[in-house]
């Protein structure tokens, strides 16, 4: 493990539910906001067509409501981030303020991309997303507790057995999630190599 990347064992937070089967990434993200050079500022655009009408004005949906807007942890259903692979929606989703996402199951190269932020994606069965789905409405300030480690989620008095990825679960809790980063924190080890390949010239 290096210095640079945290370890991530778990994630802890209030919730905001999600609903809907097949939720794409053109419904995380816009197309028409991915124009920009950084990432910054994605946030506010999350869900943009799903919380505003053509007049800019709220629409009913969850991330609008007053008591979600601390939520940190997504409780989402079934092939949620489906679609095109750009890593504009884990980005958004991010810096909304989301450090986890607990859903029936997710399209493969998001739950990629989420990893690559240090985002974990935690599987479980459709009756108990849709029941913590119901505690989250009912408890919007209540805590969950993700146990990346120990595949658990914790919220209430109830805690579940959830599902992650058996390499998702060694990046993350081994702290090499952040690829960029252990590349970058090996950059002589990577230089050494480069140099004793006999196709990469000086």
């Amino acid at each position: 493990m290096t210095d640079e990347i945290p370890a991530i064992d778990s994630a802890s937070g209030s919730g905001v539910p999600i609903r809907g089967n097949d939720i794409d990434t053109d419904q995380i993200i816009p197309a028409r906001f991915m124009k920009v050079v950084t990432f910054d500022g994605l946030g506010e655009f999350a869900f943009f067509d799903q919380r505003y009408d053509e007049h800019d004005e709220p629409k009913a949906h969850p991330m609008n409501e007053a008591h979600f807007q601390d939520a940190s942890i997504m409780v989402v259903n079934a092939n949620f981030g489906c679609g095109s692979s750009r890593e504009h929606a884990p980005q958004a989703l991010m810096r909304w303020g989301i450090d986890a996402i607990v859903g029936e199951s997710f399209a493969e190269i998001f739950a990629g991309n989420c990893l690559a932020l240090g985002i974990p994606t935690v599987t479980a069965d459709h009756e108990t997303i849709v029941e913590l789905q119901e505690w989250v409405d009912e408890n919007p300030d209540g805590d969950i507790d993700v146990d990346v480690e120990n595949e658990t989620v914790t919220y209430g008095d109830t805690t579940v057995d959830v599902t992650v990825d058996d390499a998702q679960r060694k990046a993350l809790t081994e702290g090499v999630w952040d690829t960029t980063a252990l590349m970058k924190s090996n950059a002589d080890a990577v230089a050494e190599k480069a140099a004793a390949l006999p196709y990469v010239d000086d």
